[in-house]
């Protein structure tokens, strides 16, 4: 994406007031990385400009000279939030591509030589339809099956009820938000259907912070010991939501009930809907309405197969479903495209128990006694592991890219262990980045950055005129921060921030994928020699003075040009 550009006088008009507010260095820090030119222009003249950052010092130097301090606080704000409304108009000017494939690690395909796939959401993308079917299915075994109140019936799935990557507390019945470094993000905690107070919350946690101990495993898993359950799963949605409608049916009714039980009962009804095969049933006989976007997935492995790369796939669905989804989005011959086509894995064990050998698997799904001395393309094996996948085809190291949308089962083992590249696909990207592409948002995230800093620069005036000053821009920066989550979801937000920080999801995203996207069809926007560099975003410690890669290619044609 071609960095914004911006006329010198524009710059220039901007400098004056940008000089005295000062705490704009944080608003164009934050849209530094995405926004172009006209944020890292103003971005140097605020870094080599000492009245930035000792602009409360002037204000103490106002006060005594005679002028009301308070005043020159609402000077500085007055200023801050004028010049931020100045810039807003260039930078919505520039947008975030949501096709766009971003790094966490630098990566070249020129380097890749084998492609791996999983199935569900990676090459298969899934309607709408397809959580309202497994939310239905699990609550009416959930009656049928486990004897709860027929009263469950009267509840449906809520589409934008849950995002993923929450936790849920098993012991205590809680559905929440954790961010980065372990504190639960108040206002995002539900009992039921409903929020539960921060007092009730802190009260209960003694405090925000939620211990190593008794967050969820490595897998995200509640076992050992641990009694948080972390959902990374797309398919989790509907579990997340039939929790949450179950317990509020209990509370409503006044119904005692042990909140460990409520759990198991709808992780086994879940469990039930995938493993029993009725999901599986359902999708196959209307597979029209339930997967989409397939001819983007046929694209991309046409194009992985005609620059002679190797492909694979491992997943944990049955051959039936694999092959009647696949014949929907490629064709019979599907099974042309891949090297190797592995079922039922049962990741992530997949990538760690060596006991498992593999099976072979007829085109009747009939399974096979011999031994496997080789894997063979057009056949189908079940099960296995990857130590005996990488002794059967040497496909070692980084010249390996595997593409998974859940970042525990797919790509932890992967990258950890066994050094293969992994992509992550993050459907949910596509909205967020739309909305991030709004003016609304983009002006928002610029003033709360803005006023941020007036805070952290003004909060050195204790006197009380000054103090209540202060105190009502802290009460505006919080009105907006429930704003700035409001708008990606009424309940929880964003997938990627807790208010300013990363999510405990973003966290597990960035240190398990070399690489994430919207979809698998933004390979088609690069060639296969293409080199992904991550953004190198500052320290805090850190000076932002280095230009980005994108802006120094445009100072670089600019100069042919003259």
């Amino acid at each position: 994406m071609a960095p914004l550009s911006c006329p010198a006088a524009t710059l220039l008009r901007l400098r004056d007031g940008v000089q005295r507010a000062c705490g704009f260095r944080k608003t164009l820090h934050c849209w530094r990385r995405n926004y172009g030119a006209v944020v890292d222009g103003v971005g140097q003249l605020l870094s080599h400009h000492p009245g930035a950052a000792s602009y409360a010092a002037s204000v103490r130097s106002s006060s005594s000279g005679g002028r009301d301090l308070t005043e020159e606080l609402w000077s500085a704000y007055r200023q801050a939030k004028r010049r931020t409304e100045a810039l807003t108009p260039p930078i919505s000017a520039s947008s975030v591509d949501p096709d766009t494939i971003f790094a966490n690690n630098e990566m070249s395909l020129r380097d890749t030589e084998i492609y791996g796939f999983d199935y569900d959401y990676t090459l298969a993308f899934y309607s709408r339809h397809l959580h309202t079917l497994i939310f239905n299915i699990a609550r009416d075994l959930l009656i049928s099956n486990h004897r709860y109140p027929e009263g469950l019936r009267q509840y449906e799935y809520i589409p934008n009820f849950a995002v993923r990557g929450l936790h849920y507390d098993v012991q205590k019945a809680l559905l929440m938000k954790i961010d980065a470094f372990h504190y639960i993000q108040l206002g995002t905690v539900y009992r039921g259907l409903h929020p539960v107070s921060d007092e009730e919350v802190i009260a209960m946690y003694e405090g925000s912070h939620v211990p190593l101990e008794i967050m969820s495993d490595f897998y995200g898993k509640s076992s050992h010991g641990h009694t948080m359950k972390q959902f990374m799963d797309i398919f989790s949605l509907p579990e997340m939501t039939l929790l949450c409608c179950v317990n509020d049916f209990f509370m409503k009714h006044n119904i005692d009930y042990e909140p460990v039980h409520l759990y198991k009962d709808v992780k086994e009804a879940i469990r039930d809907v995938h493993v029993k095969g009725i999901m599986y049933r359902a999708v196959e006989a209307d597979i029209g309405k339930y997967i989409c976007y397939g001819e983007q997935s046929h694209a991309v492995l046409k194009k992985l197969s005609e620059h002679g790369k190797k492909m694979f796939l491992i997943t944990n669905s049955p051959f039936d479903f694999v092959d009647r989804g696949m014949n929907y989005i490629v064709g019979k011959d599907w099974r042309d495209l891949f090297d190797i086509v592995i079922v039922q894995a049962d990741k992530p064990g997949f990538f760690n128990d060596r006991r498992k050998p593999f099976r072979r698997v007829t085109d009747k799904g009939a399974l096979l006694w011999d031994r496997i001395h080789r894997l063979e393309k057009g056949k189908i094996y079940k099960q296995g592991n990857l130590y005996e996948f990488l002794r059967l085809t040497g496909w070692r190291g980084s010249k390996v890219l595997y593409f998974g949308d859940h970042i525990y089962s797919d790509l932890a083992d992967l990258t950890l262990k066994h050094g293969w590249r992994t992509g992550a696909i993050i459907p949910e990207l596509r909205k967020e980045i739309k909305i991030m592409n709004t003016e609304q948002y983009m002006h928002m995230m610029a003033w709360l950055q803005a006023l941020t800093g007036l805070i952290e620069q003004m909060q050195v005036h204790r006197d009380p005129a000054s103090q209540a000053v202060v105190e009502e821009w802290i009460s505006e920066r919080e009105d907006m921060r429930a704003q700035t989550k409001d708008i990606f979801n009424g309940q929880f937000g964003s997938l990627f921030r807790t208010y300013h920080n990363p999510t405990y999801f973003s966290r597990r995203l960035s240190r398990f994928a070399d690489i994430y996207m919207a979809s698998i069809s933004c390979l088609l926007n690069y060639d296969l020699q293409h080199t992904f560099f991550p953004r190198r975003t500052p320290l805090q410690h850190e000076s932002s003075v280095w230009p980005e890669p994108g802006q120094a290619a445009a100072a670089a044609s600019q100069l042919d040009r003259t």
